[in-house]
């Protein structure tokens, strides 16, 4: 789903961008409620498992291979405004660094594949929590659910944007059923890895997963003619207290070997938005890319004619370079909410009031 430069006028780009740079500042604020202490450094490596993730493309049909966008995985784990930011971070990181995914179709990009997943997945998914019994199965079900409608509500997106400022003259009805087609097939395994990842994590640490913050419910009694909530039990071990390095250093081991080894089997076919170009005349105006000349273009390390090691290594660097980027994102995030609520300026609000 990553849009090239070329396929989207300069008009419609810059709108999208706009739109983009707006969403990211209301996410950057939004994220301030949904990262803590031990929240803030897993939405780095979130955007990490992500980017190591969209490197392995599956086949889904003749001659078509997808990969996961990732938006209601990022949402489900860490929230939906940090969601946005993670999957920005990395499609910022691809563009720059590998390119892939063009620099002025940022926008395109950003709004396709981080506002419109995340928000519809997370839609979807706070939906189905509600009326599906309070489980961790139905977490992981309303994940499966969110993530496969996620994907083709992003094919739309973009088959809109198309209609509005695309380059060449298409069929939009046809690319529409194109786009949307392929995409439900991507979806199916969009929507297995997210139910993948998010059952692992509920089922070892659900207090981490942000859409399963209400997973616990209250036992109720009945006092008279009325329920009451029960006392809460305290646990054996406090929340806050149970650290998430363990947490954190397996996802970024896994992600490191998705990345460094098991992309070098990924599909070599085209993904869904290149098929459906070519097959319907979509990418005659492709731009080449502003940082075609990088050292990392196309996932593989300039100068190193060792397809598996360059793949690889290029990998491990993206890993590395999207963990600390987002990690540094998140923390300056997070250290912002903690300066907003700190006893000064508390004290001050203190001092105003009387």
């Amino acid at each position: 789903m990553h849009v090239p430069d070329g396929f989207i006028d300069a008009p419609t780009s810059a709108v999208t961008g706009v739109v983009a740079a707006a969403a990211v500042a209301v996410s950057l604020r939004g994220a301030r409620r949904e990262l803590d202490e031990r929240t803030a450094p897993l939405a780095g490596l979130v955007a990490a498992f992500i980017f190591a993730v969209q490197m392995l493309n599956f086949p889904v049909a003749a001659g078509t291979s997808g990969h996961l966008l990732g938006g209601a995985l990022a949402a489900i784990l860490v929230g939906p405004y940090t969601g946005v930011l993670c999957v920005s971070v990395v499609l910022l990181m691809q563009g720059i660094l590998f390119a892939d995914g063009g620099l002025t179709a940022l926008g395109v990009n950003i709004t396709n594949m981080a506002i419109v997943t995340t928000v519809a997945a997370y839609a979807v998914f706070r939906g189905l929590v509600k009326v599906l019994p309070r489980s961790r199965r139905s977490v992981t079900v309303a994940s499966f659910v969110a993530a496969l409608l996620s994907v083709p509500a992003a094919a739309l997106a973009f088959t809109l944007m198309y209609a509005v400022g695309g380059t060449t003259d298409v069929s939009i009805g046809k690319v529409a059923g194109a786009m949307v087609g392929v995409h439900i097939l991507i979806g199916i395994g969009e929507a297995t890895i997210t139910a993948l990842t998010v059952g692992a994590v509920v089922a070892v640490r659900p207090d981490l997963v942000y859409g399963a913050r209400d997973l616990r419910q209250r036992l109720q009694l009945r006092v008279g003619d009325e329920l009451v909530d029960a006392p809460a039990a305290e646990p054996a071990v406090p929340v806050a207290a149970r650290s998430p390095r363990k947490v954190w250093a397996v996802g970024l081991v896994t992600s490191l070997v998705l990345a460094g080894f098991v992309s070098f089997y990924a599909s070599a076919n085209p993904d869904g938005l290149e098929k459906v170009a070519a097959d319907h005349g979509i990418d005659k105006k492709t731009e080449d890319h502003s940082t075609a000349d990088s050292p990392l273009a196309d996932y593989g390390v300039k100068d190193i004619t060792d397809a598996r090691l360059s793949g690889g290594l290029a990998g491990v660097i993206g890993v590395g370079v999207t963990v600390v980027a987002g990690s540094a994102v998140f923390w300056a995030v997070r250290r912002r909410r903690t300066d907003d609520v700190s006893p000064s300026s508390t004290s001050n609000t203190a001092g105003s009031s009387a």
